[in-house]
């Protein structure tokens, strides 16, 4: 049986409606990205603690930090950035989260050819991967429109140049559209690395983000063959439906329960048991 998950500042920016509604819809881990409008890697303690202590007292957990490291130009000072990573690793130790969300840089200036700079993205995931290489965490690359790894032969690059198992793929289908690209192409060769899946549909005509199963996502097909696979982790609920920007998203309550239950819906059409349904 597949678990869900969600990134649930989509929800609320207030914690303990995010907890009520994911109960409510059956999400039983945070990928954790905001609570009281304030960015997963900026908490201070007395937060950290408080969502910790609540999620506990819940059942809950958390899967995977959705951090913005490496949604940042290239060029941008590496020491600082490579700093704010460490937090990441803190944090996801901090809530015993098997995952922290990467991406894979912009270019210098839009416009910019961001392969040509191939090599300073592969020199900072090889610090990010040496900094954890002893620590009980993964990376999972999120493919996003205009970085590195916007479409899928870029994802496969990165993977296959590390072939490390604390370098893996989240796969979310509506960033491909987005960036003109074709989840059930990639996903094939995307398969053997995908350890988390990001549910975000979207239409290739214009992008625009819509519950899973009414876009060109392939959902259904996907997740099943995923199942089929032997993939037995968390689909993760990130809508988008109501408003979708660079470093976040929302939907709102409303909205979140419905991406829920069109989740629910295409898992029941291509029969792959999911946890709530």
């Amino acid at each position: 049986m597949l678990k869900l998950s969600g990134f649930t500042d989509e929800i609320s920016p207030n914690l303990d409606e995010q907890i009520a509604v994911s109960q409510q819809v059956g999400v039983t881990h945070f990928e954790l990205r905001g609570v009281a409008g304030k960015n997963v890697l900026d908490f201070d303690d007395a937060l950290r603690n408080e969502i910790k202590t609540k999620l506990a007292a819940n059942g809950m957990g958390v899967v995977s930090i959705g951090s913005p490291i490496g949604k940042v130009k290239v060029t941008e000072p590496w020491p600082e950035h490579f700093e704010r990573f460490k937090v990441a690793v803190d944090t996801a130790e901090f809530f015993a989260a098997p995952f922290i969300r990467v991406f894979s840089y912009y270019p210098p200036s839009d416009g910019d050819n961001i392969l040509a700079h191939r090599d300073e993205v592969m020199r900072r995931f090889q610090a990010k991967l040496d900094y954890i290489k002893d620590r009980n965490v993964v990376l999972i690359h999120e493919n996003e429109k205009h970085i590195f790894g916007e479409k899928g032969p870029q994802c496969l690059e990165l993977m296959k140049k590390f072939e490390s198992p604390k370098l893996r793929t989240a796969f979310d289908f509506a960033n491909f559209i987005q960036a003109a690209d074709h989840p059930e192409k990639n996903w094939p060769m995307l398969k053997p690395y995908t350890v988390h899946i990001h549910i975000k549909d979207a239409l290739l005509k214009d992008g625009k983000v819509v519950p899973a199963g009414h876009g060109d996502g392939h959902i259904g097909e996907i997740v099943a063959d995923a199942y089929k696979s032997g993939y037995r982790g968390f689909l993760s609920l990130e809508p988008h439906l109501a408003a979708g920007g660079q470093f976040s998203g929302f939907s709102g309550p409303k909205l979140f329960t419905v991406a829920a239950d069109a989740l629910k819906a295409v898992c029941k059409q291509y029969n792959v048991p999911v946890a709530g349904a």
